[in-house]
């Protein structure tokens, strides 16, 4: 990743050296690298493997209703076909984040219908309990554990998008402690889902979290020791802000979940690209693009996407996507060629970059 982080930096920074011109944001080609098999539920977590192995949790919801437990885990090769199916044994079907520990290896997933994160073997599903929560309810929603980081140290970093908390555990799991906890990452709005997407900057020196409610990005500063300090909005107005990764020159990759795009962001919070697009739904009921896209991962030269496609009107509330949502029947992962747009002329005469 780190060269490719290098290229990218390359071609933004070639980009942001010419004027803007109507058509220049070339938002890319927008391709499947996998389609769910038959009857499974929208994806929403996901990871890639040192290996180039792809990891995908289902959040338990298909277009019609919930389905039952345990949680699923897929596991795709680096092409795109379907490995293996794995049962998480003794979870709720409700899975989001999940992501290797950097230290022990650990495969962590995050148990949204239970509330903690589980370490699972990913060949054979079987579990343990890695990370609880202590007795401390903010809202009438209780928890709602969404997404995984990690320090340099091995610390881990759980964001709760209903109690507007990043919760913290040290490399062994065990009962969670506040990190940071704010009302800047409470949900305010729609979807209703507070602190979501999570990431350290190169040095540490920030943790940056999605706030998918508000449509905003957090800015949590590290001080002295670890502790976290006040929490700023870095920036505003990315509609339905929900996965998020940080590139080795600190440019923010953020999927737009009511907007069916990826955005990308600069250290000084300034859009700089943004990619993908939708285009309706087959008519086998598979979404064409990005439709209410969910968690973002680099893997080689290209940034793959889960389509969660979450049809909202099952939870009472309705989005520019419910109905199309609403039609599909089989769940995808996308991906996206790694690259920046062409700054073409008013006509929009940019390169495909494939």
């Amino acid at each position: 990743m780190h060269s490719l982080s290098r290229k990218v930096t390359f071609a933004l920074v070639a980009l942001l050296a010419l004027p803007f011109a109507a058509g220049a944001w070339e938002r890319g080609r927008v391709r499947t690298f996998a389609v769910l098999p038959a009857g499974s539920s929208g994806p929403e977590g996901m990871e890639v493997g040192a290996d180039g192995r792809v990891y995908v949790t289902t959040f338990g919801f298909t277009s019609t209703g919930a389905e039952a437990g345990p949680g699923k885990l897929f596991v795709f090769q680096p092409d795109g076909r379907l490995e293996r199916k794995v049962s998480i044994a003794g979870s709720s079907a409700h899975l989001l984040g999940l992501r290797f520990h950097p230290v022990t290896g650990a495969l962590l997933v995050i148990d949204f219908g239970n509330a903690r994160v589980l370490r699972v073997d990913p060949r054979t599903g079987a579990s343990t309990v890695f990370m609880t929560l202590p007795a401390l309810p903010h809202t009438g929603l209780g928890a709602g554990l969404n997404d995984i980081t990690f320090d340099k140290k091995g610390f881990v970093y759980v964001s709760d998008s209903f109690q507007g908390i990043v919760w913290k555990t040290g490399a062994a799991g065990g009962v969670a402690t506040p990190w940071v906890d704010s009302p800047l990452l409470l949900p305010n709005g729609v979807p209703p889902f507070g602190a979501n997407g999570l990431r350290f900057n190169k040095h540490e020196t920030d943790l940056f979290v999605a706030n998918t409610a508000n449509d905003t990005i957090v800015r949590v500063p590290v001080e002295s020791g670890g502790v976290a300090g006040a929490p700023v909005v870095f920036t505003n107005s990315i509609n339905g802000a929900d996965g998020l990764l940080i590139d080795d020159d600190d440019n923010l990759w953020v999927a737009a979940n009511q907007a069916d795009e990826i955005v990308v962001v600069d250290p000084q919070g300034r859009a700089i690209a943004k990619l993908g697009d939708f285009d309706g739904v087959t008519g086998g009921g598979q979404p064409v693009h990005l439709l209410f896209p969910a968690s973002i991962r680099f893997s080689g030269d290209d940034l793959l996407v889960t389509n969660l496609a979450l049809n909202t009107n099952l939870f009472g509330f309705l989005t520019v996507d419910t109905a199309w949502s609403a039609q599909v029947s089989r769940y995808t992962v996308a991906k996206i060629r790694v690259r920046t747009p062409s700054t073409g002329g008013a006509d929009g005469d940019g390169r495909d970059g494939d």
